[in-house]
């Protein structure tokens, strides 16, 4: 093992803080197995032999979008023979018809749609709330809420209290991209700014709702880029505590403008897994997105940090418009199964992570 390696290991086996140097350094480095060894010591220490994951369905209320960012294959035009809008009665029989499966969360993310106002939105999580109390609604990215915001002229913690007081529980982690805000000029100048997306987060922490976080990775980023969008949400959650999980998410180019850039690869897609676990020391959950990853990639990032498979999902539509080839969703059964494969205790949990039983 490289000198370097070694005070690396040393410092997490420690709990000291690691360095965007130290982070740099483990996303160059050839030693795979070293890397994941010590991902997965870390993800031990935090979350012992469990692996979650959790029984939710997916409700896309809209492809029509206003951003074009070049990077997704989702967002279209309102004239487009493809585009589609749901009505609140659409979205509640969407979400009503997997309630059966045992859904715990109905996890609720559109686009930036050009007309419709913030009555539209709370009407849809209003009508599930009331219909179905017991199921979180996890609802809305931060990109979305800003937007929000703007259109309706109200102040982001407004919109946050509108949305709580119509029953959202807590908030996804998308529309983070990459916090460089010359690539986001290039690749998404419509959405928020990396500033207008954490400041989304800061005042949903200091409110004590829950969210999440994401890296989209593998366009025209660099490495250093990644480990500073790590280290700008490791100081967020230092200062105001709310970030649950984080996940990577690598970039998926089919469908997109951006179609010429290669799909990552299986060692970039570990790395990655096991570098954020490593740098984001105050932040619980590493989720290895299935459905982007694919399964397979999935159950080996529980080698390398990973300690949550995302959930059951039923039917995802934005991952697949960019041409991932995963299924739309997949039984608790075999989610069990995959988790159980791997050696680890397969944990169902809600969204904000109680645990409501372990295989």
């Amino acid at each position: 093992m490289e000198t370097k390696m070694r005070e690396i290991s040393e410092k997490v086996r420690s709990n000291i803080r690691l360095s965007r140097e130290d982070g740099i350094y483990l996303y160059n480095c050839d030693d795979l197995l070293a890397l994941g060894k010590l991902a997965k010591f870390k993800k031990i220490q935090v979350s012992g032999k469990n692996v979650f994951f959790n029984v939710n369905r997916h409700i896309n209320l809209t492809n029509i979008c206003i951003s074009k960012c070049k990077f997704c294959a989702f967002g279209l035009d309102e004239n487009d023979e493809r585009a589609y809008l749901m009505s609140p009665q659409d979205a509640f029989e969407w979400g009503a018809a997997a309630v059966n499966y045992g859904i715990t969360e109905f996890h609720i993310v559109s686009a930036m749609h050009p007309h419709m106002k913030l009555d539209y939105y709370v009407e849809v999580i209003k009508r599930l709330h009331e219909a179905f109390p017991d199921i979180h609604i996890q609802a809305f990215t931060a990109a979305e809420i800003f937007y929000f915001a703007q259109k309706n002229k109200l102040s982001i913690r407004r919109v946050l209290e509108i949305l709580r007081e119509a029953g959202m529980g807590s908030i996804p982690g998308g529309g983070a991209e990459i916090f460089n805000n010359e690539i986001r000029r290039l690749l998404c100048p419509r959405k928020a700014t990396t500033e207008e997306w954490l400041e989304v987060h800061r005042i949903a922490h200091e409110m004590g709702i829950k969210t999440n976080c994401t890296m989209l990775y593998g366009h025209v980023e660099s490495i250093e880029d990644r480990v500073d969008h790590m280290l700008k949400l490791r100081e967020l959650q230092d200062e105001f505590p709310g970030f649950q999980a984080f996940i990577p998410l690598p970039f998926l180019p089919e469908n997109t403008r951006m179609s010429n850039i290669k799909r990552t690869s299986a060692i970039d897609d570990l790395k990655t897994i096991a570098v954020s676990r490593l740098m984001l020391d105050n932040i619980a959950h590493i989720k290895a997105f299935w459905i982007m990853l694919e399964l397979p990639i999935a159950q080996l990032a529980l080698y390398f940090g990973a300690d949550d498979i995302d959930g059951t999902i039923v039917e995802e539509k934005i991952m697949h418009a960019a041409g991932v080839a995963t299924e739309k969703g997949i039984s608790k059964e075999e989610m069990i199964r995959l988790i159980k494969d791997s050696g680890y205790i397969p944990t169902e949990r809600d969204t904000v992570y109680n645990i409501i039983g372990t295989y």
